[in-house]
């Protein structure tokens, strides 16, 4: 079932729009400082993109990859003038990031309901992207239940219950100190039992600790599939855009507890360092599901490449 093959409308374009200004205009005002006054695209030019990319924090790899195709480019046209390159390092950075427009990427699973387990470090904006996801599920005529397997934190717990309310989705809790691994089982069995298309089942995010983190994922997995052998069908890791190079450290950490399927990058409204984006996905190979662009109830959205390429390199 593809729920996801919706307009990309012209008020969420204005919102992308406005949520990667900050990366928009530092990236801009830095390529314009490169290529003024020159005819084309010489070495020099190639050093200071290098240089502005990584700065962007792109990360050095995936720069040194898009910086490799561009010279190639250059090798092979001759003469590639400045003006053609913001064309050509878009297309680069487009294909670079992790193809999510496949189906099985943006389907639910065929049988219901569709479980997403949620994890990532305390801070990131994980429950309130939980909360989100709920009313994008909810608006396209899905329904939704939370569960609250992060009983080691009360406010985890208080937190989603008020975006459960806010968003008119049921919560499924327990008390603080419960078993996660029971909350999910209960978690799931109301969903089955009520014929709920879409359950998100939030984590505790203590990486510090990454044997019982480990440990833990293993047992809600293992529970989870006691009533759906195919659950969970993902597992989305939530980390912070704003913390740039840090945000790739959550994202190693967190690939070596747990096999990851999709990602949500939040806070990319309040930031310089929107080009995190580009180098995770292409790094971890793993595909960008969501980003959060504002504070908003509906500023979490799916990601297109295109359009958030686009936004990244649109001049005022």
């Amino acid at each position: 079932m593809n729920f996801f093959k919706k307009l990309f409308t012209k008020e969420k374009k204005e919102s992308l729009d406005l949520g990667l200004k900050k990366s928009n205009e530092s990236f801009f005002n830095k390529i314009s400082k490169a290529v003024i006054g020159k005819s084309k695209v010489d070495d020099q030019v190639l050093d200071d993109l290098e240089e502005i990319l990584i700065s962007s924090d792109v990360g050095v790899k995936t720069t040194l990859k898009i910086i490799d195709k561009i010279e190639n480019r250059v090798a092979k046209d001759k003469f590639l003038n400045s003006s053609e390159l913001d064309l050509i390092l878009k297309e680069e950075i487009i294909k670079i990031i992790c193809d999510s427009e496949n189906d099985n990427f943006l389907s639910l699973s065929k049988e219901k309901p569709h479980v997403i387990l949620v994890v990532g470090v305390n801070g990131v904006g994980k429950t309130t992207s939980i909360g989100k996801m709920a009313n994008y599920y909810k608006s396209i005529g899905l329904k939704v239940m939370v569960g609250a397997a992060d009983t080691f934190r009360a406010a985890a717990i208080d937190q989603l219950q008020v975006w459960s309310d806010r968003v008119g989705v049921e919560l499924v809790k327990q008390e603080m100190g419960s078993d996660p691994a029971s909350v999910a089982f209960d978690t799931l069995e109301s969903a089955i039992n009520k014929n709920i298309d879409v359950v998100l089942i939030d984590t505790a995010g203590r990486l510090h600790n990454k044997t019982n983190l480990m440990n833990e994922l293993s047992k809600i997995k293992r529970v989870l599939q006691k009533k759906n052998i195919n659950a969970p069908h993902e597992v989305l890791l939530v980390i912070d855009g704003s913390t740039g190079q840090n945000a790739f450290e959550q994202a190693k950490q967190f690939t070596n507890v747990t096999e990851i399927t999709s990602l949500a990058v939040t806070k990319l409204d309040g930031t310089a360092k929107g080009g995190v984006v580009l180098g995770i996905s292409d790094q971890f190979n793993i595909p960008i599901k969501f980003i959060g662009i504002g504070e908003g109830i509906e500023d979490l959205q799916i990601f297109d490449k295109k359009e958030f390429v686009d936004s990244f390199f649109k001049k005022s």
